[in-house]
């Protein structure tokens, strides 16, 4: 069986990284895109030869598209995106939240979804693909004040518009919305919460579902 290839932003640490491992594990090639290079060499090393690393800025489109041409060119398409890189800001609500930050988180968190769906929708429309974002809980509530809740509010919204686009070639939309998740997306860890792996297999399961059927969102949140 061919393997298919998914592309991956945010991928050298936390759900971006454990999603690259468990997609390798199901028979996928992974296209692995973050700032780090240094880490995404280290995660090569680890999953041998499915895996090519593409070191770039998620919040530029160059950088994007530019890299989903050199792993089509390299596994022969791409037949998947997980728009995964995300980001918050240290200071919560409107009268304490520094411009500069909110700046950054929506150029990552709204711009950087954008050139995501940009980028693969030009492999989706022949190839009736499948793009998966990464959501979260904070995305379906009101959080006083907060910025970062509001980004996520337009992954969801985003991702059901584009669930009706790319209906009309065959392809997929999937937003992933996890709960609060012990990444290194915190300051500190939070071991009674998700593990990214949680959220890794939801993507692998929303993946590996029969092309009849979309699987338009998946909340993952902690049992506890």
């Amino acid at each position: 069986m061919t393997r298919k290839t998914l592309f991956i932003t945010g991928a050298s640490s936390g759900i971006g990284a454990e999603t690259a491992r468990k997609a390798v594990a199901a028979g996928w090639n992974v296209g692995l895109f973050a700032r780090s290079e240094d880490k995404l060499s280290a995660l090569v090393d680890e999953l041998g030869e499915q895996a090519l690393a593409l070191p770039g800025d998620a919040t530029s489109l160059e950088a994007q598209t530019k890299a989903m041409a050199k792993l089509a060119e390299h596994f022969g398409d791409v037949d998947a995106a997980f728009a995964n890189a995300g980001m918050g800001v240290s200071g919560a609500g409107t009268l304490a939240g520094d411009p500069e930050e909110w700046q950054s988180m929506v150029q990552l968190n709204v711009m950087g979804v954008l050139w995501t769906a940009k980028a693969a929708s030009t492999y989706f429309k022949k190839n009736g693909g499948h793009l998966l974002l990464t959501g979260s809980a904070a995305g379906r509530t009101h959080i006083k004040g907060s910025v970062y809740s509001a980004t996520k509010w337009f992954v969801h919204g985003y991702g059901g518009n584009l669930a009706e686009e790319f209906r009309e070639w065959g392809a997929r939309v999937t937003v992933v919305a996890p709960g609060m998740v012990d990444t290194p997306f915190f300051d500190e860890a939070k071991p009674d919460k998700l593990k990214p792996e949680d959220i890794a297999e939801a993507v692998v399961y929303a993946l590996g579902a029969n092309k009849r059927a979309n699987v338009q969102e998946v909340f993952v949140v902690p049992s506890g």
